[in-house]
């Protein structure tokens, strides 16, 4: 899969220029000195920053009330609960019960396999629900209920019920905006919000002005959570339903290796970058008491609310790199992840949780036993109304100027912060004109040039068409590492062209071939995991597989 790799900022032949094709068949090339205002017509929404002649009368910069953006949350009288406590205390499977005796309802999750999770539940239980992400969508007939991402909560519809689950990550410096904005703007006669009790004061501060009746439910642990007061040290002490945490890919997979090479255990892996399919692959990998993959491996993306029968949390440090410096863990941090281990209903009465090593025992006892700090303020980012009527001012400024600008000026409340808009602003140095919930790294050089070469090919034609990338007879597992990072950033391209099927589907018409080419992708992944134990599981023949997963898209 190497030839898929840009490298020098060029696409190689078989690279993201081979996955688009121009409407006479021609494959485009990427051209990244072309000027970005070459891609003006590609943000449809965005038109005309200032073809109006008229002046202002209000400070769209004035975002000191933005309660006030959702009016159909505000004609309601919500009931809101708040459900808190420690993970494994039950919060959200109550939560969960009153949106499943609802006559309609949504749940907003900070995760795409959490959503499928409860979509499924729901459907088990003969309730129909759409499952909703930011690359798939799967309606039901007759569905009254949704399951989606926080970022795809609709804050138009009514609902009888709404959960929003893991509120406290309305304080965190890049997606808090997203659980702010369902907070105040999903329009529910009762909403249900679960997570730390450290976000209760912040959010009936931020409730006062709402009119909404707000209850506090508070629960305590189902099952014990005990701190080991020795480390793990050899790695022949690994048990079955122990779950090891690392924070990088690298990380990962050399515990991987140095598990699966004692003999006695093969692991499931999850991280935040794998395809969401193979995460819930993994995920049940792990959870099937007949399966032979006994241990996971997995990143901070655990911390998350994933389901997963875990007896023993092992952190195999207590640091991680957050994109500015190696820090220790912070105490919610540790926490979310600590209490992964033991869940009620499972095999595992009790939970426990230690270190690889002995010198960071310290910082997770006494993580543990201090309480999270109480969340002082909540994300927000200015609608898109507020951005266009801003930028009608701006004569002849493309987005980036505007919302650097914007940003600069706007005037917040004492009880908000802005998000971290790193993305976005680099997205708008990009192309002017895009969605400002637009859902591409561009810190990934492969899904970065996808997206310019995307918007290339919609300014000249309007229509942006694929080719088959993994064909009969081309299909080849990563053996390296660099070559599945590759393969996971092709798979981000192949959902960035799904995600824009959804919302200009006669531009983006080959959203099969996406779908498609994106579970192949995804199957390869899977089959790099499993051939890189050292021993050798009940495996597939790919070949078979691959043929079956064309069929079934194709």
């Amino acid at each position: 899969m190497a030839s898929l790799l840009f490298r020098q900022r060029r696409v190689s032949a078989l690279g993201v220029s081979r996955i688009l094709q121009a409407v006479n068949g021609d494959s485009f090339r990427l051209q990244p000195e072309s000027n970005c205002r070459t891609f003006a017509t590609f943000g449809v929404i965005i038109r005309n920053y200032s073809s109006g002649k008229g002046t202002a009368k209000l400070d769209f910069t004035d975002l000191t009330r933005p309660h006030t953006w959702y009016l159909n949350a505000r004609k309601k009288q919500r009931k809101v609960f708040l459900h808190v406590g420690p993970t494994n205390s039950g919060k959200t499977y109550h939560a969960l019960k009153r949106l499943e005796s609802s006559s309609s309802g949504v749940y907003c999750g900070p995760l795409r396999l959490l959503a499928w999770e409860v979509a499924e539940r729901l459907n088990k239980a003969r309730v129909p629900c759409d499952l909703i992400t930011g690359q798939e969508k799967d309606e039901v007939d007759g569905a009254k209920h949704k399951a989606v991402t926080v970022e795809m909560a609709d804050v138009t519809s009514d609902y009888e019920c709404a959960v929003i689950d893991e509120i406290q990550m309305l304080g965190c410096k890049t997606r808090g905006f997203s659980f702010t904005r369902a907070l105040l703007g999903i329009a529910a006669d009762e909403l249900h919000l679960c997570g730390d009790a450290a976000a209760v004061p912040l959010i009936q501060e931020l409730l006062k002005v709402t009119g909404d009746d707000v209850q506090v439910r508070s629960y305590e642990r189902l099952l014990p959570l005990v701190p080991l007061e020795v480390p793990l040290g050899s790695f022949s002490n690994i048990r079955t339903g122990d779950c090891i945490v690392s924070f990088s890919r690298k990380g990962i997979y050399k515990l991987k290796k140095k598990i699966e090479t004692g003999g006695k255990h093969l692991c499931s892996v999850v991280y935040g970058s794998l395809p969401p399919e193979t995460r819930t692959r993994q995920a049940r990998m792990f959870n099937d008491a007949s399966s032979e993959f006994d241990v996971l491996v997995a990143g901070d993306a655990i911390g998350m609310g994933l389901n997963l029968n875990i007896s023993r949390i092992i952190f195999s440090t207590m640091k991680k790199f957050d994109g500015l410096e190696r820090r220790d863990l912070t105490l919610p941090e540790v926490k979310q992840i600590a209490g992964r281990a033991g869940r009620y209903g499972s095999k595992y009465p009790m939970g426990e949780v230690t270190c690889l090593d002995a010198e960071d025992l310290p910082l997770l006892h006494s993580s543990l036993k201090s309480a999270s700090p109480t969340l002082q303020q909540a994300g927000i980012f200015p609608s898109f109304d507020f951005i266009y009527m801003y930028s009608r001012l701006q004569q002849k400024r493309g987005l980036y100027q505007i919302l650097e600008d914007f940003l600069e000026n706007a005037k917040l409340s004492e009880n908000y912060f802005f998000a971290n808009c790193e993305e976005m602003l680099k997205v708008a140095a990009v192309i002017d004109e895009l969605p400002l919930s637009f859902p591409v790294d561009m810190d990934d050089e492969i899904s970065s040039q996808g997206l310019t070469q995307f918007a290339e090919n919609y300014a000249k034609k309007g229509l942006v068409r694929l080719k088959e990338i993994f064909s009969p007879g081309s299909l080849q597992v990563p053996k390296t590492h660099s070559a599945l990072k590759e393969l996971e950033s092709i798979h981000k391209v192949l959902e960035l062209y799904v995600w824009l099927s959804f919302r200009l589907d006669e531009s983006f018409p080959d959203h099969e071939l996406a779908s498609s080419q994106k579970a192949i992708c995804s199957m390869l992944i899977e089959e790099f995991l499993e051939r890189l134990g050292f021993q050798n599981p009940t495996s597939r023949k790919l070949n078979s597989l691959m043929a079956k997963k064309r069929r079934q898209y194709l």
